[in-house]
C-alpha cells in the first residue's frame, strides 16, 4: 500500500483528529493515483507522524471554487485560506476519510525518511 506523509502544523494535525477539520490543504499535489491514505507529520515542535486518514475525495479548482466547497469543515479561516494561497490561483482540498490517531506516535526513522518533507513524501507502508 501507498500512502503519503505530510507535514502539517500540529494545531491543524489535532484538528484533523478531533474532527473539526475534514478538508487538509495544498499548493501542490501528488500525482500518483494509488494512494491508499495519508500519514500525518506533525511539524515542530512535535515532530513526530501522529496519525493516519484515509482519502475519501480529492477536490482541484479555483480558490473561490474551493472554498466555496471546503468552508464548513475547512478547520481553518476564510482570511487564513486565501493567504495561504495567496500566490496561486488553483487550490486542492483533501477530503479526510476514516482517521487514525496512533497511541504511540512514531519517527520518520520507522519509515526510512531521513527529514520532514516540504510538502509531501511517497511512503510503502
Amino acid at each position: 500500500m501507498t500512502k503519503v506523509l505530510l507535514s502539517i502544523k500540529p494545531e491543524f494535525a489535532n484538528k484533523i483528529f478531533d474532527g473539526t477539520k475534514k478538508y487538509e490543504f495544498r499548493k501542490i499535489l501528488f500525482k500518483r493515483p494509488d494512494i491508499s491514505g495519508v500519514l500525518v507529520y506533525a511539524s515542530t515542535p512535535v515532530q513526530r507522524i501522529i496519525g493516519e486518514f484515509t482519502i475519501d475525495a480529492i477536490i482541484s479548482g479555483t480558490l473561490p471554487a474551493v472554498w466555496e466547497i471546503a468552508q464548513n469543515e475547512a478547520g481553518i479561516s476564510r482570511d487564513y485560506f486565501f493567504s495561504y494561497f495567496a500566490d496561486k490561483t488553483k487550490a486542492h482540498a483533501i477530503k479526510i476519510g476514516k482517521t487514525r490517531k496512533f497511541k504511540r506516535p512514531r519517527t520518520l526513522a520507522q519509515y526510512d525518511i531521513k527529514n520532514a518533507p516540504q510538502s509531501f513524501v511517497y511512503v510503502e507502508d
